[in-house]
């Protein structure tokens, strides 16, 4: 059950991050952490489309929520493609009785040890722009109540995005996408880098990248281009 408490709590703490100049990858990751956290689902991930109109996974939770969100790209179906195609949210999947719908995404996910998905639409007036996506082990249920709670971090996601300047174009929308996309390719590099030379996994890769970017108080972007260039240092921060 989501808590009305705090999620009032993160709606405050999360419009107090919208700052000019903000960390949106970072920002859109402690989004995903923060779903995770209030609804109870094991992995959390959020995707966007790109200037041609395909999806990407742009921030997770975990480990966990990044291979779904792969697996998802790479069989083409599943609820992040069902939700961002009809621009309407999956709510309450369970995939024991989903094989029929996704028929390989279904049996995948299950071996993976999850039983349910939601996925809610991010949406600028009538254009989807992507999805988040809640995947839960054991069965996460989410009432009507609930469901218009976790669509308001859907748009929380769509406001951070855009929030810079007002779209009134759609190539404006476009530049701003890709752009946001553009990054997260650069910090999934550098965090490949990291989790080689450290010999660690990619999420202890990517605590490392964000921790420096907050210590230094830089963007995640910025510091994955000083890791690429090997100029910067992440430090482990446990």
């Amino acid at each position: 059950m989501i808590s009305t408490e705090q999620l009032a709590t993160m709606f405050v703490d999360m419009a107090d991050t919208l700052v000019d100049d903000f960390d949106t990858i970072d920002f859109l990751h402690d989004l995903t952490d923060r779903a995770a956290a209030i609804s109870g689902a094991e992995a959390v991930g959020l995707m966007l489309a790109d200037h041609r109109g395909r999806l990407q996974g742009l921030a997770s939770s975990n480990e966990a929520a990044r291979r779904l969100e792969l697996l998802q790209l790479h069989l083409e179906e599943g609820p992040c493609i069902d939700c961002y195609t009809s621009g309407q949210p999956v709510v309450n999947a369970h995939l024991s009785v989903a094989t029929d719908r996704w028929p390989r995404f279904a049996p995948a996910a299950i071996e993976a040890g999850f039983d349910s998905v939601h996925a809610f639409p991010m949406r600028l007036r009538d254009t989807v722009i992507g999805a988040l996506n809640l995947f839960g082990r054991p069965e996460t249920h989410f009432t009507a109540d609930e469901s218009r709670a976790v669509q308001a971090l859907a748009d929380i996601a769509t406001i951070a995005l855009l929030q810079e300047r007002s779209i009134t174009r759609a190539e404006t929308l476009t530049e701003q996408l890709q752009g946001a996309l553009n990054s997260r390719i650069i910090i999934e590099q550098a965090k490949g880098a990291i989790a080689q030379r450290e010999g660690i996994s990619p999420h202890d890769a990517f605590v490392s990248l964000r921790s420096r970017a907050r210590e230094s108080r830089r963007r995640l972007t910025d510091v994955a281009v000083e890791v690429l260039e090997g100029i910067g240092e992440p430090r482990d921060p446990h």
